[in-house]
Parts: structure tokens; sequence; C-alpha cells
């Protein structure tokens, strides 16, 4: 009953971390100007929580989960499971198209000047972009929700937060080459889809495998996948934003979040 519980939990949670992306699609269908600082903030917020969450729990609970059947080579194993899930992520973000990319950055009032005919398909290749992107990002959820409930919620609000953006990057060009406010917004949440669900899948094809080790090489190569997003999407996205300090500062902040809710728990 209690694995049954914690799957239910792991989909939710990974299921909000998705559909963020309706918070980007409102954003950008129903406001005039994007707010830089707010973004910039929030992005490095996001990438705060993974960082800290990743070298300061994560790599020890995968050491932990190792050792109890490799102790005498659990760190170099643990190292090989961490950059092989930055590898998994950087691979996909090579086979993204620079153009389609859904983490480029884009503004409500940079899109407006741009050809109608052209926005549709950034929009629709945004999305698809995004739905293939988000796949190791929704089992790096998930995962760790059904390893460890407590680390998830927080990291699962750090995605949220990633995924905002992303929300934004689909619903402008759909709004401003359709007209249709609904139809860019719907678009945007639907992309959100393939977090949960390929977390779900992901995780049940891992789970017929599951023991102390396969978990440890999980929740390492779950950190991996949080570093890179945070160093390659979220911290230069949040530069791009052309709030510098403010990005600092909430990549600061969210540490200390971190840093708080471990002392807590």
């Amino acid at each position: 009953m209690e694995g049954n519980e914690n799957l239910l939990f792991a989909f939710l949670i990974t299921l909000f971390a998705g559909l963020s992306t309706g918070i980007g699609g409102a954003l950008g269908v129903f406001t005039k100007k994007t707010n830089t600082k707010f973004l910039s903030f929030a992005l490095g917020l996001s990438a705060g929580v993974m960082i800290y969450v990743s070298f300061v729990e994560l790599f020890p609970q995968a050491r932990e989960l190792m050792e109890k059947t490799n102790p005498m080579q659990a760190d170099l194993f643990i190292t090989l499971a961490f950059f092989a899930g930055i590898a998994v992520i950087f691979i996909i973000d090579m086979l993204i198209p620079d153009d389609d990319n859904p983490h480029e950055i884009h503004k409500v009032e940079e899109l407006e000047k741009n050809h109608y005919s052209e926005l549709k398909r950034i929009g629709i290749m945004t999305a698809l972009a995004i739905a293939i992107h988000n796949f190791p990002e929704g089992i790096a959820t998930f995962a760790t929700a059904m390893v460890s409930p407590d680390l998830a919620i927080p990291i699962a609000v750090a995605i949220a937060i990633h995924n905002i953006p992303e929300g934004i990057a689909v619903s402008i060009p759909i709004y401003y080459s359709t007209g249709n406010r609904s139809k860019a917004f719907w678009l945007s949440l639907s992309s959100g889809m393939a977090e949960p669900i390929g977390g779900l899948i992901g995780f049940l094809i891992l789970s017929q495998f599951l023991n102390s080790f396969v978990l440890g090489a999980i929740m390492a190569g779950v950190a991996g996948i949080m570093v890179y997003i945070s160093v390659d999407e979220l911290l230069p996205s949040a530069e791009k934003y052309g709030e510098h300090h403010y990005s600092i500062y909430g990549f600061i902040t969210g540490m200390a979040i971190m840093a708080g809710s471990l002392l807590v728990l």
C-alpha cells in the first residue's frame, strides 16, 4: 500500500512541475511586458535549490545506497552516474535545433515584431522540443519522489519555476500568429504533460531492476541532470533577461531556503 501511495505522490508532484508551463503560458498571453526582475530572481532561486540539493543531499544519499552493495567502489560509480546524467540531457540539448530550443530567451514585447508566418512554426516546434526535453526532468523529479519524498517537494518547485519561461516560449508565438489566447495557453499547458508521463514511463521501466545500487545510480544521475539544468539553462537565462544581481540574489536565496529546510527536516 505504501508503495502505491509513493507512486501516486510521485506522479502528482511531477504533474505539478510539468503543468507549471501553464503559468508561463498565461504570462505570455495576458501580459504586455515581461517582468525581467521577477524571472531573473526566480530562475536564480531555482538554480540555487537544484545545485545545493544535488551536492549536499543527493550525493550523500547516493553514496549510502551504493555502499550497501558495493562499498569499495561506491564513489567511482556515483561519479560515473553523475556524469551519465549530465551526458543524457546534454545529448538531448544537442539534438534540438537552436531556433527551436525552449531555453532561448523570449520576451512578450519582442515577439510582437516577428513575422506571423514564422511564429506558429516556432510555437509548435518549441512545444515539441519541450516535450522531448522534459523527459529526463520528469524522471529526475519522479525518481526523487519515490526514493526521498521530502526532497521531492523543493526539487519539484525548482523545476516548476524553470518551466515558466518554457511556457512563455510556446504561448507567445502561437498567440501572435493565431490571435487565439485559449489555444496558446492550452498548448503551453499540455506541453508540460511530457514531464509526468515521461517520469512515470521512465521510472516504471527502471523499477524492474531496482536495488540499492540502481537507486544510488538514479540519485547520482538526478544530481547530474539538475546541475546541468542549472548551469546550462537557469543561470544563463537569468543573465540574459538582463538582471544580473537579481539572479544572484535568487541563487543565494534558493541555497539558503534549501539549507534551512534540510536543517528543519
